[in-house]
């Protein structure tokens, strides 16, 4: 029977250590009120106005005194920067710039476009037409001239097909790399004209 309490007791202990664990990783990456346990820290009124450097308890007893929390916004600096707010708003306003940050961001692609040696004149005018539209919308491209079994005996007289290639699209598009021969392939990249 006492074995059975002992083991009861320690399963008791680890959940609750793991509870707390749980609650500080999922409530935020910044320490907030309790959890800050430097010895002191420069403080931030919720007005923005430098407090100075103080003990950490002395920060939360002011923090209390305005009704909000304490928040560490700079745990690396020497003292750590903590400031008063309200944390709910605090953190939904980090969300909102971090969200239209995300909108202001443009990801560039790399579309690749691929030919082969004794490609028909028609098939390397659409192809074009897809690299000029890709290049239209911001993307890369990447042009590939694949070659197959004897076509690689001829790789050095293929490379005009490239620089056709980007000779067409010169009015909308730069050579960002030179046509690079790898492997099997000749590649080469483009990107939009500014």
């Amino acid at each position: 029977m006492n074995l059975c309490v002992d083991s009861l007791a320690i399963h008791f202990f680890m959940y609750q250590t793991l509870n707390i664990l749980w609650r500080c990783t999922t409530i935020s990456d910044l320490m907030i009120n309790e959890q800050i346990r430097d010895k002191e820290v420069r403080l931030i009124g919720e007005n923005g106005e430098q407090l100075g450097v103080m003990s950490s308890r002395e920060a939360m007893r002011l923090a209390e005194e305005a009704g909000l929390d304490l928040v560490k916004i700079a745990p690396t600096a020497k003292p750590p920067v903590c400031k008063i707010v309200d944390y709910g708003k605090f953190k939904y306003e980090q969300t909102r710039k971090e969200k239209e940050a995300k909108k202001k961001q443009k990801t560039i692609e790399i579309k690749e476009i691929r030919l082969s040696p004794n490609i028909d004149t028609n098939d390397l005018n659409t192809k074009m037409n897809a690299a000029r539209k890709f290049l239209g919308k911001g993307d890369r491209v990447k042009v590939t001239l694949r070659f197959r079994g004897r076509e690689m005996a001829h790789m050095a007289n293929s490379k005009h097909i490239l620089d056709d290639f980007a000779e067409n699209l010169s009015d909308v598009a730069v050579i960002e790399k030179e046509p690079k021969v790898e492997g099997r392939s000749m590649t080469m990249f483009l990107a939009e004209k500014k």
